[in-house]
């Protein structure tokens, strides 16, 4: 057995694979850009190595500097978790080459899979179903046009080397190929070196399923069941589980086997995935395509590890070291429901905009969290957070915005579903902007809860953009009831500070609570909470200073509150209420209080979030005309065009292409 290892990444993953190594007893290694120089990874990690400055081009992609860092701690391996290096065939030939193993398949399996036109074309002479398309490289834009006009709209445009989501364009029209191909060219490049792109028929109302292959040295592979990841926003995935709730035991026999036989042909060996396109109408379980193989950990491996039981980071360890298999194909079984959300940096109140900040409060709702499989542990919670983050800590607008992984585990999928509910509703992150709020959502959604879902769910659901959850009568009474509540704790504190309100004084204790457009009388007494005169059941917990009341009863819940001027800011169920609340011999008098005007933005173009302008499409004086491109701004390696709201006239531009723009910095403005 190997050591020491080294972590050629950063964040979550570089901690996940660190929690496995030291349980292995291998010690560990760190690598970090600048701007991750205290980060949990690096002070987890026995030793730790500086790579360069913040640009993941000038760090995390620099292979030489990782080989040199191996080289100097004495690391016999390597593990390049996901993103970066991890499917650069020079990268792991060059580990080979300086005699430290690479902790994932082989070089030549890499070059075979990891580009998704050759891949293709293998999976093709395989006699593995491909989904119709162009696998030749393109020149131009031109020819992109003519070619997806062959195939048919919709189609698909992808960067050769792209995964994650990124250097991918829908295309329904001409003008789709038009603006999209070279923004796919130039993200491909950017984030993958690899500027190719591939164009596919675009196969409406699909599911995304994928097959968790694993195998040895000596040319044993087994599947690891599927994993359903449908539920995607700008083809990026946000909820996974495993199993899927639609395929049947003969449809993961055939994804298997078949999984089995491509990893088999390229000699794979390690841990991989093989992701699949599969026809929703489709019953009979010959309808699914290959998409093309990731040829490493895959982000959502932790359900895959809850329902089997099996350590993939351990797995692959021990493959890397020569070691056969342990088990076969029959000894894989299916333990129960998996369940993982992927918490973003990002505000979806807004459009899902990339957030960045300190993390000035970082609470995660896990009893246990030991980033490997519950398994049969007495006692396990059932929620898992695998995160790289901590309190204090900054999210970048130089990496993913993922923030934190929250995987939860049950006997069933209602069960696994209702306990990310409860985790998601205890999780406290303050500073950046998060999803937490649409992943609520969506677990309460009931078609997600139906499992009849597509990787259209997202924007079928919420064609208008997201607004929070719907809250039921229920829920509006126990917001109200803990506005209340909190009141009244406040004000008793405040009594007791410096006697602001007169050490003789009863805090009040009746209040009139506003829960969007609808008023509610609460009266706190000494052991109940009445809301429009109905006692709440079970009651409210919350303590004067506190971030999070517990409402009791047959439905218990949290809320997580924050005050502001005339209330408090609740978070629960899925959605964020900026309640108001006033003692209720004033409440009257709210209807006389003058409304603010928001003033009109309409005519400047504003940065909707940090990040790098890349493009500026106009000048002064320039006409432009409803819905046109004015400018490419590019947070988080995803490029965001933005587009004129009115035909109108550019009358001054305030930002250059190249410069870093804050959020809601003016770039340009209109007359």
């Amino acid at each position: 057995m190997f050591k020491k290892i080294l972590v050629a990444n950063r964040g979550e993953i570089a901690c996940r694979v660190f929690r496995t190594a030291k349980k292995m007893g291998i010690g560990t290694v760190a690598v970090y850009s600048d701007a991750d120089a205290l980060s949990p990874h690096v002070l987890m990690a026995d030793e730790a190595v500086r790579l360069g400055p913040a640009p993941a081009a000038e760090s995390y992609l620099k292979a030489d500097l990782i080989l040199l860092a191996a080289k100097e701690t004495g690391a016999d391996c390597i593990h390049p978790g996901y993103g970066f290096l991890s499917e650069r065939e020079s990268f792991a030939r060059a580990c080979a080459e300086a005699g430290i193993a690479f902790v994932g398949p082989p070089p030549n399996a890499i070059a075979a899979m990891g580009d998704k036109i050759e891949s293709k074309k293998l999976a093709k002479e395989a006699g593995v179903n491909v989904v119709p398309g162009f696998l030749g490289e393109i020149a131009d834009t031109d020819e992109a046009v003519r070619i997806a006009g062959d195939i048919g709209y919709p189609v698909m445009m992808k960067a050769s080397a792209g995964g994650g989501g990124k250097g991918m364009r829908l295309a329904y029209s001409e003008q789709d190929v038009r603006e999209g191909f070279e923004a796919t060219k130039r993200e491909g490049l950017a984030s993958f070196g690899d500027d190719r792109v591939f164009i596919e028929k675009f196969i409406e109302s699909p599911r995304h399923i994928e097959i968790q292959v694993l195998g040895d040295q000596h040319g044993n592979v087994v599947y690891l069941n599927e994993r359903e990841c449908s539920v995607q926003r700008r083809h990026q995935k946000v909820v996974e589980e495993a199993p899927s709730p639609f395929v049947s035991p003969e449809m993961r026999r055939a994804m298997g086997e078949q999984a089995v036989a491509l990893a088999k042909a390229v000699g794979y060996y390690s841990a991989g995935t093989v992701e699949l396109i599969v026809s929703g109408a489709d019953k009979t379980g010959q309808g699914f395509y290959f998409l093309e193989m990731n040829t490493r950990l895959q982000v959502e491996h932790p359900v895959t590890e809850e329902i089997t039981g099996l350590d993939l980071v351990e797995q692959m360890i021990r493959v890397a070291a020569g070691e056969p298999l342990a088990f076969g194909q029959d000894d894989v079984k299916i333990n129960g429901w998996s369940v993982e959300n992927r918490v973003y940096a990002e505000d979806p109140y807004r459009g899902f905009l990339p957030s960045i900040g300190r993390l000035v409060r970082y609470r995660t709702p896990a009893a246990d969290q030991r980033q490997a499989p519950f398994g049969d542990d007495e006692g396990a919670p059932g929620v898992r957070v695998d995160d790289g983050v901590r309190e204090g800590g900054e999210v970048s607008m130089f990496y993913d915005p993922m923030i934190a992984k929250l995987v939860t585990w049950a006997p069933t999928r209602e069960e696994a579903i209702d306990k990310q509910i409860a985790a998601l509703d205890a999780f406290e992150i303050e500073g950046p902007g998060t999803n937490l709020d649409f992943l609520s959502a969506l677990m309460q959604h009931p078609r997600f809860r139906s499992g009849e879902i597509t990787t259209g769910f997202i924007a079928e659901e919420y064609p208008e953009g997201f607004h929070g959850a719907p809250a039921g009568d229920e829920v509006v009474r126990a917001l109200a009831a803990v506005t209340g509540f909190a009141a009244t704790a406040e004000a008793d504190r405040a009594r007791q500070i410096d006697g602001q309100l007169g050490h003789q004084l009863d805090a009040p204790t009746d209040w009139v609570v506003r829960v969007g457009k609808s008023d509610h009388r609460v009266h706190v007494g000494d052991d109940q909470v009445s809301v429009d005169g109905t006692p709440l059941p079970g009651g409210v917990d919350y303590d004067a200073g506190g971030r999070i009341a517990q409402v009791g009863g047959d439905a218990p819940l949290s809320v997580k509150l924050k005050r502001t001027r005339t209330g408090f800011t609740l978070n629960a169920r899925g959605a964020t209420h900026k309640v108001r609340v006033l003692p209720a011999h004033v409440a009257d008098y709210a209807q006389h209080l003058i409304e603010k005007v928001p003033p009109d933005l309409s005519k400047f173009l504003i940065a909707p979030m940090p990040g790098l302008l890349v493009r500026l499409d106009v000048r002064e004086g320039d006409r432009v005309e409803a819905g046109q491109a004015l400018a490419v701004v590019e947070a988080m390696k995803m490029e965001n065009i933005l587009r004129a709201e009115k035909s109108a006239v550019v009358k001054t531009v305030n930002a250059a292409a190249g410069e870093s723009l804050q959020v809601d910095q003016v770039i340009l403005e209109l007359e």
